[in-house]
């Protein structure tokens, strides 16, 4: 088996997007997102060579999001096809800036991804695994699976990465942080949000005090993002700002999991984290100009044209 540079661990959905009101409009551009494989796609097309565990159902939709993978490049060898649907979403977000969601996800295929579904010959083959709290929500089989994976990762000095991705419409603050503390030990990269993610699981807001924390708990490689502020990277006892790189927002959805593909290809790639920091504010920088999540995506070329210039 070819080695990977990185494998994700997740969800998918079919994404149904309109920029007109959801209760009005008559049109939707199908495509597809989710939080990690949205992270594996902005990976890919920077050129890592990425791997992704999930469970599809065998509805409508499973030729499309399998094609969909595999011309991105996407490793779907173990993406099991299995009796049962596909998640879905709604979004619409207007001129007036008003964004809408409406989720369909209850009993998906996905949720019942398990530690059956993580082969550890395969998370053998990567150089990082990454999952984020949005897997570990959709049951205790999958957040048993996010536990295995990186156990397995962390025992054969594979680099892992999480992103809390903390959102109150899948689970409460409790649950969010009981789930962190399950891994917390196998964790070396963390990713996250100081309004979403460290203000409700750890109460803090300082960016420096966040990372800190993290440092303190084991954690070695701290990212905290900041929206339209950039994001600070904590490393080895040195913690940089980057500033955003942002121009005519249009939509912010999945923008810190495409941040998060490219920091991941950075370091995949030899970049430093900091260096990796650039390139992630400068994807997500692209990514919120247009309407979905991944189809908004900027190709390899643009970023790195934009890299060599900031």
């Amino acid at each position: 088996m070819d080695n990977l540079d990185i494998i994700c661990i997740g969800e998918s959905l079919i994404e149904l997007s309109t920029n007109e009101s959801i209760t009005h409009t008559e049109f939707f551009s199908k495509y597809y997102g989710g939080d990690t494989i949205t992270t594996a796609v902005a990976a890919t097309k920077l050129g890592s060579k990425v791997g992704y565990i999930s469970r599809i159902g065998n509805d409508n939709f499973k030729d499309f999001l399998l094609d969909c993978w595999q011309a991105e490049n996407i490793d779907i060898s173990n993406v099991k096809l299995v009796d049962g649907i596909n998640g879905l979403y709604f979004v619409s977000v207007q001129e007036s800036g008003r964004r809408e969601f409406t989720y369909y996800r209850r009993k998906s295929a996905a949720t019942n991804l398990s530690i059956d579904d993580i082969d550890s010959e395969y998370i053998e083959t990567s150089g990082i695994v990454y999952s984020t709290g949005i897997t570990q929500s959709l049951s205790s089989l999958s957040k048993e699976a996010v536990k295995k994976a990186f156990f397995i990762a962390k025992g054969k000095g594979i680099k892992t990465a999480y992103d809390p991705n903390y959102t109150p419409r899948l689970w409460n603050v409790e649950e969010a942080k009981e789930a962190l503390e399950e891994i917390i030990e196998n964790i070396d990269i963390i990713f996250l949000n100081t309004k979403h993610d460290a203000e409700k699981l750890i109460e803090l807001t300082s960016c420096e005090k966040i990372i800190k924390y993290f440092w303190d708990r084991g954690v070695s490689m701290v990212i905290v993002k900041e929206g339209e502020e950039g994001c600070f990277v904590g490393y080895n006892g040195e913690i940089n700002h980057i500033d955003a790189v942002h121009n005519n927002v249009v939509d912010t959805t999945c923008a810190g999991d495409a941040f998060n593909g490219a920091f991941l290809h950075g370091i995949a790639s030899g970049l430093t984290p900091f260096e990796a920091g650039k390139l992630a504010v400068i994807v997500s920088g692209f990514q919120v100009q247009k309407l979905g999540a991944i189809k908004s995506l900027p190709s390899k070329e643009e970023v790195f044209a934009e890299f060599e210039s900031v």
